[in-house]
């Protein structure tokens, strides 16, 4: 109740925020609340488990055709307020019904992450942006960001849907009243708002082709789905109950509830189609609720009432408790009754001693006094979380150890490096970041360790952000043999210039068509071209036959790259498949023991045996290439996984990767270094191949003088 006491003690009787600022409530329909039930256990049970229920994360979705049909309910009522206070009033009750439990659990949610993660940053500015509506616009940034980190650890992911349907609230209240006021017929409103309805899916379809993460987390490719909840809404309005429920209609409420089970147990990926069934069929649900039909009786059963006037607040402790969760004990079938029993406990607190009394309460007779209170609030908390996501939030992690490594998270993979000899390697100058970055000229003097006119050899790396990984790998080329070694990257580039390119198309298409010509038109007779990417594509453990479709591109890419590059007397080199370490979906913190993880079940790591197992296929085709002469395969697998368990861990205790994405750290390409600068300096593959398994086996070995162990 601690918000309640900042609020002003207002002298006047309890009752519904409607009668408080001059308007009619709507009516109460519990089979609403029965939906909100269903959604949200949906998503509940998804988020624990996302096999178990593939498409229980469109409950949101439920909740947005609710969302749209309650809010209409409540604003049709107040239109013919004036402007100003038609606004002011709506926008009272919003900040009454939603702000005091989300600021409740920002609150203790960000307190309970600072002690667990070492770098809660991300989180915490989620926070932040979720406490005035934008957190969908932040995670979309972080998700079409390459150096973004992983929603499914950051504790208030779960609040882009509050930006998305506050971000309506914004739009929507100003429609109607203008709708209102000069639309007279209520057919002709109905068909304006059918229009925009209609505006919105065709810019779903259109956009979710090329850009899933922009119809995911913006209110327009959104709208659709809260506006036909709207639509349902005026209709009912408009049109006499007999009429608009027909007794045919009624009697298909059960099975219109079991079709929404279904897809929400058998839905497939995000998409247009799983969006409009469960859209069309919450509608239909809502339109066929009648006391003597057997859907109505389910969904007003008591316990289901119940769950559905909770549901905000289940909705927002639910993933705070599975997040704080992760990076602690863990998850898994013997711990999810009790955590299930502490959400349950943590929505129940919070909606009947804090949500349900602050909503009702008058904060002030003023409405624009409520709105001003709820931002004071806001602002107050945001500022202090912004002190917490600076250094002082290294003062409250409690964990014993944090991992010393000398650069951390993905942004450093474009970090600046020099050398001895003066020889600098400048960082983004070198890096295609994105499809906005085509044109961009990559200079040879801006991106090579060593001195490129002078080199014995030259050394053209290439590929993803596993290349720019892989940037302090060369020292000792450069600096004992005389190399100089030219390392460029586009991120989330495809391994060869045949493999279609989705996500950054026009970057990769760029780089390989015009980039890479121009810089290995540079190389002498004898020099190397080095391919270093993430293989993990091409051993993936699900849909083998698009793995088999992979490998016969990747085959026939490296053939004719390997043969282009023969006919200017190049070598090419490639880079094996490491480890499949983002499926451990885990930070470096993470995979150090630390106290509140006394099971060390934060990380999922795989077996050597069955990594090595899903890579064969991978392995066969690049051993067959070099069996032909086309390729040198430098393998660095026993530097990634020395032991029965393919951990975060080297075999001198150093971490492997600076990130949860699985980009190798510098230290782990300085462990790489001894084999990569023989396999580009041995003269033949035999060679090459004693020296790999002398290193593997700890042995000594001298090269041009110097000893390696």
């Amino acid at each position: 109740m601690f918000l309640a006491g900042l609020l002003p003690v207002v002298k006047a009787p309890v009752g519904q925020p409607y009668a408080q600022f001059g308007g009619v409530p709507p009516t109460y329909r519990p089979e609403i609340d029965g939906l909100r039930a269903f959604a949200v256990i949906a998503v509940v049970l998804h988020h624990f488990e996302s096999n178990f229920l593939p498409g229980g994360y469109l409950g949101v979705d439920v909740f947005y055709v609710i969302s749209g049909y309650v809010i209409t309910s409540s604003i049709v009522s107040t239109t013919s307020l004036a402007l100003g206070s038609f606004l002011a009033n709506f926008y009272a009750r919003r900040v009454k019904r939603l702000l005091p439990s989300l600021l409740l659990c920002v609150v203790v949610s960000s307190i309970l992450i600072s002690l667990f993660d070492p770098n809660p940053e991300f989180s915490l500015k989620t926070g932040i942006a979720a406490l005035f509506g934008i957190s969908n616009l932040y995670l979309l940034n972080n998700a079409t960001n390459y150096f973004g980190s992983a929603a499914s650890l950051n504790v208030f992911s779960h609040t882009w849907s509050l930006g998305v349907e506050e971000q309506f609230y914004l739009i929507f209240p100003l429609l109607i009243w203008t709708l209102y006021r000069v639309i007279r017929l209520p057919k002709y409103r109905i068909l304006i708002l059918c229009a925009l309805t209609t505006v919105s899916v065709l810019m779903f379809i259109k956009i979710n082709i090329s850009k899933q993460y922009f119809t995911f987390y913006l209110m327009p490719t959104r709208f659709w789905e809260l506006s036909i909840g709207a639509i349902l809404c005026m209709i009912e309005r408009h049109t006499s109950i007999p009429s608009f429920r027909v007794a045919p209609v009624l009697k298909l409420s059960a099975p219109l509830l079991i079709g929404l089970c279904l897809v929400l147990t058998l839905s497939g990926p995000f998409g247009f189609y799983s969006l409009a069934s469960v859209t069309c069929l919450t509608a239909l649900i809502i339109m066929s609720s009648e006391s003597s039909s057997l859907g109505y009786k389910v969904l007003t059963h008591p316990t289901v009432v119940s769950i559905g006037q909770i549901s905000y607040s289940l909705y927002l402790w639910h993933w705070s408790v599975l997040v704080i969760s992760k990076w602690t004990i863990g998850t898994s079938w013997w711990l999810m009754p009790f955590q299930l029993v502490l959400i349950f406990l943590l929505a129940f607190w919070s909606y009947h001693y804090l949500e349900k009394p602050l909503r009702y309460r008058v904060w002030s007779v003023c409405p624009q006094k409520t709105i001003a209170y709820a931002g004071s609030m806001a602002l107050s908390i945001a500022i202090g979380l912004g002190f917490l996501a600076g250094p002082i939030h290294t003062h409250f992690f409690t964990g014993g150890s944090v991992p010393q490594m000398e650069a951390v998270g993905a942004s450093s993979l474009i970090n600046p490096y020099s050398l001895q000899d003066g020889s600098i390697w400048k960082g983004d100058k070198c890096v295609l970041a994105d499809n906005r970055e085509v044109g961009k000229v990559i200079y040879v003097a801006d991106c090579t360790l060593g001195d490129f006119s002078a080199a014995t050899r030259r050394v053209l790396v290439l590929g993803n952000s596993f290349s720019a990984a892989f940037v302090r790998a060369f020292d000792d080329l450069v600096l004992l043999d005389g190399y100089a070694v030219t390392i460029t990257s586009v991120w989330d580039a495809s391994v060869v210039q045949e493999i279609p390119n989705k996500g950054w198309g026009k970057a990769n298409d760029y780089y390989w068509t015009e980039v890479v010509p121009s810089l290995v038109a540079n190389l002498r007779s004898g020099d190397w071209v080095f391919l270093v990417n993430d293989m993990a594509q091409f051993s993936a453990k699900n849909d083998p036959a698009e793995v088999d479709y992979q490998l016969r591109l990747l085959e026939s890419g490296l053939q004719h790259f390997s043969d282009k590059l023969k006919r200017e007397g190049l070598r090419l080199a490639v880079l094996h498949g490491n480890p499949f370490a983002r499926e451990a979906n885990c930070f470096p913190a993470q995979a150090l023991s630390q106290w509140f993880d006394p099971f060390h079940h934060q990380c999922h790591f795989l077996s050597k045996e069955e990594t090595l197992k899903r890579r064969a296929k991978l392995d066969s085709v690049l051993v067959a290439l070099q069996n032909k002469g086309n390729i040198r395969i430098i393998d660095l697998f026993e530097i990634f996984c020395h032991n029965r368990i393919c951990t975060y861990e080297a075999n001198n205790g150093q971490m492997l990767y600076r990130d949860e994405r699985s980009h190798p750290s510098v230290e782990a390409a300085r462990l790489s270094a001894p084999i990569i600068r023989e396999a580009l300096i041995a003269p033949n593959e035999r060679n090459f191949s004693d020296y790999a398994d002398a290193v593997f086996q700890g042995s000594p070995i001298t090269t041009k003088g110097v000893s390696k162990n």
